[in-house]
């Protein structure tokens, strides 16, 4: 039987290098496919991956064990995708919004919206958002973070998350029905 994460962020903290290994197995594909989706380019997306993990890796002292690692890991991963975007030329505006916090309505989001997030249709939609609300989607939705886990991956207040997510639906919302959906 496996280790759990604290056991594995507990032996790392503790210098045990190897245990690193473990985090890295159980968070590689999710780490590569959050970079996929923000970068769209393959190899582009695993580097940014690697360079997450040699940098958790390097920082891992300065983790605090008290907080949820995989927001922590993914802020990381969201920086070497910035980094990446910027090398390659490409700008994302991350800009801190100036917006009014706006209720998180995911729960009572239509449920087939919902249930349509695995759709090859909404992965497309989702791609074609700009990153700063696909990026916030997908945390959402594919690694299931709530909005507070989400501001600390994407460094910006809740109240910014939870109007990217509004947003964000809210766009994918209107390109359905622009596509015939009835939503």
């Amino acid at each position: 039987m496996g280790e759990t994460e604290k056991e594995l962020l507990g032996r790392c903290l503790a210098g045990d290098k190897a245990a690193f290994g473990g985090l890295v197995d159980a968070y590689q594909d999710r780490l590569y496919s959050f970079a996929l989706r923000l970068l769209k380019d393959p190899a582009a997306a695993e580097e940014a991956a690697q360079a997450a993990f040699v940098k958790a890796f390097r920082a891992l002292p300065s983790y605090n064990i008290l907080q949820p690692f995989a927001p922590w890991l993914f802020r990381i991963a969201h920086n070497a995708c910035m980094d990446a975007l910027r090398a390659g030329g490409r700008t994302v505006s991350m800009d801190h919004e100036d917006f009014p916090d706006l209720p998180d309505r995911a729960p009572a989001m239509d449920d087939s919206l919902a249930d349509a997030l695995d759709s090859e249709r909404i992965e497309a939609l989702l791609a074609s958002l700009p990153p700063i609300y696909s990026e916030a989607l997908l945390l959402q939705y594919r690694e299931e973070m709530g909005p507070a886990d989400i501001a600390r991956v994407m460094g910006v207040p809740e109240g910014t998350v939870k109007a990217r997510l509004f947003r964000g639906r809210e766009l994918i919302k209107a390109r359905l029905r622009a596509g015939g959906a009835t939503i």
